[in-house]
């Protein structure tokens, strides 16, 4: 299992919001790039950078902040927000990222969702948000009546190989992972499942690895130093 620092940006500055809310975010750094940096000389293995206007948009607002991270850092970085046409997604990936992701445009656009697998393979993550597992799109604010497990389902029919999941509650508050629905799709669905929103300490660390999860990704929680990136590391290294 791996712990993958999260960079979210909006207006160029490294924020959180608390469950997905615009009007509740806290700024962590007006320099995304140094933040990225830091995680990277902690030992971090990748990091996973968010453009939250592109996200709400639909168009990349801060895709010239993503690439810079991207060119400085000898790890791997994935990106998402405002990924919703093949021309954006092949600049992207042409950008030196490792790993694209999608979300809105997955379930809108299923034309693009298919050339996106066909091209990216398995450098493309479908981003799956859900609130009281229900799908949310256009970054968080859209609500859905489509049932998560079943997209990821129909995710994973597609060809569809890696997922990033977010209970969207528990996201920016540190009130532990939806331990039981990480379960439930691991054990469920053969797909790849990387662990996002909620992770509060070491423990919810270790304890996603227990559900099955390739990853957990962290943001509020290592920014307010709850948890320590090292420790976090290690922890997961023990196995």
């Amino acid at each position: 299992m791996d712990v993958i620092p999260a960079i979210d940006i909006r207006g160029g500055r490294c924020v959180r919001l608390a469950q997905g809310d615009y009007a509740r975010e806290t700024v962590f750094s007006d320099d995304p790039i140094a933040m990225a940096k830091k995680w990277a000389a902690i030992g971090a293995r990748r990091v996973h950078v968010v453009d939250l206007d592109g996200a709400r948009d639909g168009a990349q607002a801060n895709g010239a902040i993503v690439k810079q991270i991207a060119d400085v850092l000898s790890v791997p970085v994935q990106t998402g927000g405002g990924i919703r046409t093949m021309e954006t997604l092949h600049a992207t990936l042409e950008s030196h990222l490792d790993r694209i992701v999608i979300g809105t445009a997955a379930v809108k656009d299923p034309e693009f969702l298919r050339e996106a697998i066909a091209f990216a393979d398995d450098r493309l993550i479908v981003s799956v948000d859900a609130r009281d597992g229900r799908v949310a799109l256009e970054g968080w604010v859209e609500a859905t009546d489509l049932d998560a497990v079943a997209f990821i389902q129909q995710l994973r029919d597609q060809g569809v190989r890696r997922i990033v999941y977010t209970d969207i509650a528990r996201d920016g508050v540190t009130d532990g992972p939806n331990f039981a629905m990480y379960e439930r799709v691991t054990r469920s669905i053969d797909i790849a499942v990387i662990a996002a929103g909620g992770v509060g300490s070491v423990q919810d660390v270790v304890r996603l690895g227990e559900c099955g999860v390739e990853a957990a990704i962290i943001g509020r929680a290592l920014y307010t130093g709850d948890i320590d990136l090292s420790e976090a590391l290690a922890a997961v290294a023990r196995g």
